[in-house]
């Protein structure tokens, strides 16, 4: 700091001192001003007693009025529930059972499950999967009791037992109780053991047999569940979820699923009812069978967070004894077949395996397979190749077969263009040459078609395998973080129609494949009816659009498949020599031929002529 600014400086401190001192107050201000504070004081505290006192007199007069209401709300409790007045109030508290699979929470207010928790799964966004917390479920009993209708959902039950953690085979068991009048109660006993998706619900009602109207048969159990969305792809998951059922008579039947709320009344008995999700499960069990009639329902949910509401309500029996036990029990778990298929209660049917040959392709053949190479703790990537080169070989001869009658239709194109162009006025003439001829060669022409048709039902077996394995969940292969999902390597800052919002490379890849694989088979066959031919390069432009969203696992597959067949095409051609295949075609036009027309030949003789195609003249 230079000599100047000390010198401000210091001019500044002495002007700011000598204003202080001439403008300080004098004694009498001082005192005068002590006096005013002090009155501004007590003013103050009167006015805080003056409130305090006004608040209580307040209080005071309006204590019998509050006492009053109460009683009065007591009385319409008494007047609405009867004997069940006194659960009608009370303090919700939690008690929890947690196994090695599975954490369950439950509510003493309904004396019902509050929480499920799958502990060795998590969604798509690495949270754990939980199926339902909080109001995302309701279950409650309903029944005519004392002129009545009860509802246990807003009653208070007394809980017996403590939460536990268990493991192997140690069983934990939680009841809770509605006590209504001495001797009469309602208990919802729920029990788990310590390796098991399942948790057992037993309803027991002891002394009630005289509460419960006499004309009562049946009491209901009404149970929701507003589905939570656990996928990346929430469009897949509200298309895989819905409420299934399963009659007595082992019929797995489910509602249809659509932007509608979907309601059915089942009029005979069914033995479970599951609210499905893409790849978890809620299901209800009774072995002996829930009485008729069973209402299900499945509503659309617009909040993101969720899929789909779906509800159910049972009808249990009620016999009106001294003690009724109606033993039932829930599946909190995964859509896995094997461990869905262990229980014996068609529950494996919750995964959309396929129908009739679809369904027989994926459950003997596929599956087996799949669970025998994923025992090897491969890849789920070099299972789903492993996977694809067994089929490939396992239908082998079909693909050389139909090659082969490929081959001999390109060596005789030359012989039927000559014949198309000499008859072409004669529609049926032309038919009758050309099927004389393949019966002459020895050709049929169907031979490329049947053996395509032969293998058709796997190409749909692995359309419908794939998108519900839950093996490939959460599997990453090269570029795709989840097999089971579509692989983004791009997400489009807008929507396109037909298409999304993301590229697949997978799908990419299949859809590349699968033109390079129709333009060679194009080349095998020869001159291909025009719009036939534009069908076939439109086809794969069309699944692009259609397999963008799908699983990756089924995209890869298909890619493979595609690269696969190529390379097949390829050394089948080096085996087949065509020059060989046209000397046996001649040879065998020189041998004696029946006049006798083929079935074939008659009906499409048979049709030209529905179609008014003259006969050609002899």
């Amino acid at each position: 700091m230079d000599r100047n600014s000390i010198i401000g400086l210091s001019l500044i401190g002495l002007i700011l001192l000598t204003f202080s001192y001439l403008n300080r107050p004098s004694t009498e201000e001082v005192e005068r001003f002590s006096q005013q504070q002090d009155s501004i004081a007590l003013i103050t505290k009167a006015n805080e007693i003056e409130a305090v006192k006004t608040q209580s007199e307040i209080i005071q007069d309006s204590l019998p009025a509050v006492v009053e209401n109460d009683s009065i709300a007591i009385e319409n409790q008494k007047q609405q529930l009867g004997s069940f007045a006194s659960s009608a109030a009370g303090e919700e508290t939690f008690t929890t059972l947690e196994n090695e699979l599975l954490k369950v929470t439950f509510s003493n207010k309904g004396g019902r499950m509050v929480f499920a928790q799958l502990k060795k799964y998590k969604t798509h966004d690495s949270l754990p999967v939980i199926l339902f917390e909080g109001e995302d479920s309701e279950m409650e009993l309903k029944f005519f009791a004392q002129n009545r209708t009860i509802s246990t959902g807003n009653l208070y039950f007394k809980t017996l037992g403590e939460s536990k953690n268990i493991s192997g085979e140690e069983l934990a068991t939680i009841t809770m109780r509605l006590e209504v009048q001495p001797g009469s109660f309602i208990d919802q006993i729920y029990t788990l053991k310590g390796n098991s998706y399942l948790v057992g619900y037993n309803v027991v009602m002891k002394g009630m047999q005289d509460i419960i109207a006499p004309n009562i048969s049946t009491i209901e159990l009404d149970w929701k569940l507003k589905a939570r969305r656990h996928e990346l792809s929430r469009k897949n998951e509200i298309d895989n979820t819905s409420v299934y059922y399963r009659f007595a008579e082992n019929d797995v039947d489910e509602l249809s699923i659509g932007e509608d709320p979907e309601q059915e009344t089942l009029k005979t008995s069914v033995t479970w009812v599951a609210f499905k999700q893409q790849f978890f499960s809620s299901v209800l069990i009774s072995d002996s069978g829930f009485d008729k009639p069973t209402t299900v329902s499945a509503d659309p949910e617009a909040d993101e967070s969720y899929v789909r509401n779906m509800a159910a309500t049972f009808s249990l029996p009620f016999n009106h004894k001294s003690e009724e036990n109606i033993e039932m029990r829930f599946y909190l778990g995964p859509n896995h077949y094997q461990t869905l298929k262990s229980f014996d209660l068609d529950l494996e049917k919750l995964i959309p395996l396929g129908w009739g040959i679809f369904g027989w392709v994926n459950r003997y053949l596929v599956i087996p397979v799949f669970n025998f190479l994923n025992s090897f703790d491969l890849n789920f990537g070099l299972i789903i190749l492993i996977l694809t080169l067994f089929i490939k070989v396992l239908i082998l001869p079909l693909t050389y077969k139909a090659y082969l009658s490929s081959a001999k239709m390109k060596v005789l194109k030359p012989e039927i263009d000559e014949l198309s162009a000499k008859f072409k006025e004669e529609p049926l003439k032309l038919q009758q040459e050309t099927m004389g001829l393949y019966k002459k060669a020895g050709v049929n022409p169907l031979g490329g078609c049947i053996p395509m048709l032969l293998q058709f039902p796997i190409l749909i077996a692995m359309f419908r395998f794939f998108p519900a394995s839950i093996e490939l969940r959460q599997e990453s292969f090269l570029w795709a973080h989840d097999l089971s999902t579509y692989d983004s390597i791009l997400d489009l800052p807008f929507t396109i129609p037909f298409y999304g919002a993301h590229v697949s490379l997978f799908t990419l890849l299949m859809t590349i494949s699968t033109l390079l694989y129709t333009k060679y088979n194009s080349s095998m066959t020869g001159s291909m009816n025009p719009q036939m031919k534009w069908m076939m390069y439109l086809m794969p432009v069309m699944f692009l659009g259609l397999f963008n969203n799908f699983a990756a696992g089924l995209s890869y597959y298909y890619f493979l498949s595609n690269v696969i067949s190529i390379g097949q095409q390829f050394a089948i051609k080096g085996l087949v020599n065509e020059d060989e295949i046209h000397r046996k075609i001649q040879e065998n036009k020189k041998k004696p031929q029946s006049n006798k027309k083929s079935k074939f030949q008659q009906r499409l003789e048979d049709m030209a002529k529905q179609k008014g195609i003259n006969a050609p003249k002899k």
